[in-house]
C-alpha cells in the first residue's frame, strides 16, 4: 500500500509572473496551514493573494477526504511555481515601431500533510 503523499490542490492559467511569485512560496515553505495563511494575507503583493485560494483548496481538500483531520494538524508540505505559457502581445512604440508583450503565467501547486508528531 502505498504511503500518503499529502493532500494536493492546484491552480493553472494564472497570469502572474513565476519569478514574481517564487519568492512569496519561499516564505510559507515548510509552515502550518494556519501560520502560513496569516502570513500571506498579511503580504501585500498579488502573489499572495494567488497562492492563498490555492492553500485553501488544498487544505479543504483534506479536510474532506480525511475527516479526523483538524486544520491545526496541516502543515505546507510542499510548494511548487510551474512556468505556464505566455501570452503574446503587441506593444505600440514610437515612430510607427512594435515591441512583443509577454504576459507571463503560472500554475500553483500546494502540496499539505498531517503533522507526524500528534
Amino acid at each position: 500500500m502505498a504511503e500518503n503523499t499529502g493532500y494536493r490542490a492546484t491552480t493553472k492559467f494564472l497570469i502572474a509572473s513565476p519569478t514574481k511569485v517564487r519568492p512569496v512560496a519561499n516564505v510559507i515553505k515548510q509552515k502550518s496551514a494556519s501560520e502560513a495563511m496569516a502570513i500571506l494575507e498579511a503580504m501585500p503583493q498579488k502573489g499572495a493573494r494567488l497562492i492563498s485560494g490555492t492553500l485553501k483548496s488544498a487544505v479543504a481538500n483534506a479536510l474532506d477526504k480525511n475527516k479526523k483531520l483538524d486544520e491545526d494538524m496541516l502543515y505546507v508540505k510542499e510548494i511548487r511555481i510551474d512556468e505556464g505559457p505566455r501570452l503574446k502581445r503587441v506593444w505600440f512604440r514610437a515612430r510607427g515601431r512594435a515591441d512583443r508583450l509577454l504576459r507571463r503565467m503560472c500554475h500553483i501547486t500546494v502540496v499539505v500533510d498531517e503533522k507526524a508528531g500528534k
